[in-house]
């Protein structure tokens, strides 16, 4: 799946890739069920959908990994998070608070604003949740219209 605007994905199928990328890249229906008190066949359905789009591949019993594709767009997505939430420190907003109100709309925010925010604040290589990775639609962003 290629990103187009950062935006092709529900928020709920967000978390969920952010949450594999954070377990390694791998876990099991039954860990994702247990993390969101989620029934497992509700579970089962949205990881359906996600293995159409190519980002995760999951065997029965064997459990749920991102492919490469899958890998790109949870580092991408997690950089937004952690963009978002630096933004929104340099506001007045606590960490907490920032990572919160980054969670409630950040799966609006396209990558262009993404890189273009990015860009502004030189590219920071930290934000409050963690490190922050580039690509290059970021690097070669310039950040004024």
């Amino acid at each position: 799946m290629d990103i187009r605007d950062g935006r092709e994905l529900s928020p709920r199928k967000v978390v969920y890739l952010k949450f594999i990328k954070d377990n390694g890249g791998r876990v099991r229906t039954t860990d994702l069920a247990t993390q969101f008190a989620v029934d497992p066949s509700t579970i089962t359905k949205t990881i359906a959908e996600l293995s159409e789009t190519g980002l995760i591949t999951h065997e029965p019993y064997r459990g749920i990994c991102l492919t490469d594709d899958g890998n790109r767009y949870a580092d991408y997505l997690i950089k937004r998070h952690r963009i978002l939430s630096l933004m929104l420190t340099h506001y007045g907003f606590s960490h907490e608070q920032a990572c919160t109100e980054a969670s409630r709309f950040e799966s609006q925010v396209s990558k262009e604003a993404i890189d273009r925010i990015c860009a502004a604040m030189g590219h920071p290589g930290q934000g409050i949740c963690g490190e922050i990775t580039h690509d290059d639609g970021c690097h070669n962003q310039d950040p004024t219209p």
